[in-house]
C-alpha cells in the first residue's frame, strides 16, 4: 500500500527524472539499452539514468565503453553504500567483464534523492595512467 508521504516522494521523483533526462544526451546503444534493461529488471528501481559518458575520453564516436549510472532503489534502504555499489556490479557483471571498461555509480535511497535530486559531476579525463 502506497501512503501519502510516498506517493509525494515517488510523484517528485517522477518529475524530477524528467528534468534531468531533458538535459542527458540520449545514445540508446545496444550497451546503453542493456544496461537500463537488467538493472531495471534486478533492481525495479524508482529512477534511473544511464550516461554514456565515452565521449569525453578517447574513444571514437559511439563507443559504449564508459558509463554513469544514477539508481535510486527502494531496495538500498538500510544497505551500506559499498554493498550498493556491490549489487549495482553484480547485475552488469557480464558487461563489466566484456564491454564496459569503466562504471561510474550512484546508488541512493529514495529519501536520498528527494533530499538532492541530481548527481555529482564525474571528473574529466586524465587521459589514462593520470596524464
Amino acid at each position: 500500500m502506497i501512503t501519502h508521504g510516498l506517493r509525494k516522494i515517488m510523484r517528485f521523483l517522477f518529475l524530477a527524472s524528467k528534468q534531468t533526462m531533458s538535459r542527458v544526451p540520449f545514445s540508446g546503444g545496444p550497451v546503453e539499452m542493456g544496461i537500463r534493461k537488467k538493472i531495471t529488471e534486478k533492481l525495479n528501481p524508482l529512477h534511473l539514468e544511464v550516461i554514456n559518458e565515452s565521449y569525453k575520453h578517447n574513444a571514437p564516436p559511439g563507443t559504449e565503453a564508459h558509463f554513469k549510472v544514477i539508481v535510486v532503489a527502494e531496495q538500498f534502504k538500510d544497505m551500506p553504500l559499498i554493498k550498493r555499489h556491490r549489487t549495482v556490479n553484480e547485475v552488469l557483471s557480464t558487461e563489466l567483464a566484456t564491454t564496459v571498461h569503466a562504471l561510474s555509480i550512484e546508488a541512493k535511497t529514495p529519501e536520498q534523492w528527494a533530499a538532492k535530486p541530481e548527481a555529482a559531476s564525474t571528473p574529466a579525463c586524465l587521459g589514462g595512467f593520470g596524464k
